[in-house]
């Protein structure tokens, strides 16, 4: 490793809504914070066309475009945006301690605070129709992009509460919905089943995967195979909605920070300190409920607040 060292008072690791909210606060209370943007700069919301539910957008707003325009109001007061990638940290467990963070394997950054803003990974089957035609059709999320598809045939995959839920959303705004599971039941609770066996829009396919999204530039349809009988169909829907659960970035605090079951960094009541004295965590890292762009952002805010109060407490 490099001898290269350098001591700030906060340091962002992810960028994103839930980053850049985290880097504007944090920069007029005067931390100086310097964020590293990690490998997917602007996160989840770079993969996504067109945002249309962000307050302050009223004709929508392409999401790299919004992110660039976060990035710019980061900047204007001062934050330090870098390209890099955190790769091992030391974080202290004594109040007032110094947090230790090395990025891309060789530099080493010594924070008095740090922020968490990782976010999450949404899972795909890893179909190659599915990836090229992201954003032209297939999304992982429904409260993001159902408003382009009403009145529209859509297809929801996944089998457990966050497809059923996905599903009944999308049955309000769009004419028809299918619903495809895998297994012979869906693992979501009884009172989801119940909504969507409910819902008269809906239509469920069990022993049924994706083979292929149809389309070139856009979705065209889908085919889909029955996984006991091999029977295929197509089906003319124009979006795909994959609802198989997100992945937390949270692999490199492993061991090191508290995490749920499914790796999400708990934080302490209605705040967001972690358990390390001075580590907070925003957005999508800590937030399994909402995940969306607006909560994100919020919890950045309140991210950059609890390390400016951290900070203030340490100095009296």
């Amino acid at each position: 490793m490099s001898d290269s060292k350098e001591r700030i008072k906060c340091l962002i690791i992810g960028s994103g809504p839930a980053g850049y909210a985290a880097a504007i606060y944090a920069a007029r209370a005067d931390l100086k914070p310097v964020m590293y943007t990690g490998m997917e700069p602007g996160g989840q919301l770079t993969t996504t066309t067109e945002v249309d539910n962000y307050p302050g957008y009223p004709d929508g707003v392409d999401g790299t475009k919004m992110m660039e325009d976060f990035k710019k109001q980061a900047e204007r007061f001062d934050t330090e945006v870098r390209f890099g990638l955190a790769t091992k940290v030391d974080l202290s467990d004594k109040k007032g301690g110094i947090h230790k963070v090395t990025i891309d394997g060789s530099k080493e950054i010594e924070a008095e605070t740090v922020i968490i803003s990782t976010g999450a990974t949404a899972k795909y089957l890893g179909l190659e129709s599915e990836q090229r035609l992201k954003g032209g059709g297939v999304s992982a999320c429904a409260t993001c992009d159902g408003f382009f598809y009403r009145g529209q045939d859509v297809l929801v995959v996944g089998g457990g509460d966050t497809a059923a839920e996905e599903a009944t959303f999308l049955a309000k705004l769009c004419k028809k919905v299918t619903l495809i599971v895998r297994r012979d039941v869906m693992r979501a609770s009884k009172a989801m089943q119940h909504r969507v066996n409910n819902t008269k829009n809906l239509e469920v396919l069990y022993h049924t995967e994706l083979e292929e999204v149809l389309g070139d530039k856009v979705v065209e349809g889908v085919r889909v195979v029955n996984n006991q009988t091999g029977k295929k169909q197509e089906l003319a829907v124009t979006g795909v909605f994959i609802a198989i659960g997100h992945k937390p970035n949270t692999e490199l605090f492993k061991g090191i920070l508290e995490m749920d079951e499914t790796g999400y960094l708990i934080t302490k009541g209605k705040s967001t300190k972690t358990a390390k004295p001075g580590v907070f965590a925003a957005g999508d890292v800590q937030d399994k409920e909402y995940r969306q762009a607006v909560t994100a952002a919020g919890t950045g805010c309140m991210a950059a607040l609890d390390a400016e109060r951290y900070l203030a407490a340490l100095e009296n």
